[in-house]
């Protein structure tokens, strides 16, 4: 007789854990958190790059990567070919090219 009183207590104060979608909700947040912060922001930079060097032309004057500075002076598939002083020319991958420069700063 005591121990089904005991029982039917215990069953009634026990309180209900979170369910799944509580459970998931920290979860959703931090993929939302990366996906705005790091993973659209570097998709979004990729595109422009790719577009970039679609983009390019024999005669832009360019930066690399690395940090060298030359001109154009041949575009294939995966390489271009750059000038980066008077009868001085180097191979570099395409993907490798970081920017255009105007002519005024790199004078500077």
């Amino acid at each position: 007789m005591f121990s089904s009183i005991a029982y039917a207590q215990a069953q009634a104060g026990t309180p209900a854990g979170p369910g799944i979608f509580e459970q998931m909700i920290p979860f959703i947040a931090i993929f939302a958190i990366f996906y705005f912060l790091i993973i659209r922001p570097q998709s979004k930079r990729q595109k422009d790059h790719q577009s970039f060097l679609s983009t390019m032309k024999r005669g832009d004057s360019v930066i690399t990567t690395g940090g060298i500075y030359g001109k154009i002076e041949g575009l294939s598939e995966k390489f271009v070919t750059l000038e980066v002083s008077e009868g001085v020319n180097i191979r570099v991958l395409k993907t490798q090219v970081a920017s255009t420069v105007n002519e005024g700063a790199a004078n500077v």
